[in-house]
């Protein structure tokens, strides 16, 4: 077997600045590091024994992803989220998650079915249980693995990224605990579509989720 064909066996080696950036991403997204907080990289580089470049390395990843901005005089510090920047991820989502349930209505198996319906039992759960602070988590599942079902990575990564925005903006404005029964019901009206292969009543019922959240959370 050639070196080239070795090497497209074995599994990526992450680098140390890749093991720093998904920590701290990991820290952003669960509200450890919120949204204006500071980031001290000297800090950094001693909380992972690690030297500043790698830090630096993935401090730059941060910022060129939105999460972290860096500021003359002022140093880095995570990333504010306000209203209007709300609205615009809630009108680029319609359009995406009204394309994704599409797409997965035309392709959708047993499996992916299954993994959605496991995921709503999870909610239903966690909902009776009163056990709120799970539901972010599970609602990202749901709508990562109908973006994963599509089979493209991009929409995959547009997804990841919009989700994120919408956690963190919940850190500082967060929804309406009662509001998480809507949701359940509307990832139902989306599975019963894909299920009946209906690719525009999957596309509909996924874009009419989206504009009800928005409401929630954006209104006027």
């Amino acid at each position: 077997m050639t070196e080239k064909a070795w090497a497209g066996r074995l599994p990526p080696v992450k680098s140390k600045a890749d093991l720093v950036h998904e920590s701290l991403r990991a820290a952003i997204a669960e509200g450890k590091l919120r949204p204006g907080a500071k980031v001290n990289m000297d800090e950094l580089a001693r909380d992972y024994g690690v030297s500043k470049i790698p830090v630096r390395e993935a401090v730059k990843r941060l910022e060129s992803e939105g999460l972290l901005v860096s500021r003359v005089h002022a140093g880095v510090s995570v990333a504010e989220v306000d209203l209007t920047e709300m609205r615009g991820v809630f009108l680029a989502r319609e359009a995406i998650e009204g394309l994704i349930a599409g797409l997965v209505a035309e392709r959708a198996d047993d499996a992916v079915i299954a993994e959605l319906e496991e995921v709503q039992k999870a909610m239903r759960e966690a909902l009776d249980e009163g056990d709120v602070d799970r539901l972010p988590g599970l609602n990202t599942s749901f709508h990562r693995a109908l973006a994963s079902a599509t089979g493209y990575r991009i929409l995959d990564e547009l997804t990841d990224q919009l989700l994120m925005t919408i956690r963190r903006y919940r850190l500082v404005a967060p929804a309406d605990p009662m509001n998480w029964r809507a949701v359940v019901g509307e990832h139902d009206t989306i599975i019963a579509a894909l299920r009946a292969g209906d690719a525009s009543a999957a596309s509909e019922a996924a874009r009419a989720h989206t504009v009800s959240q928005a409401r929630h959370e954006v209104a006027d």
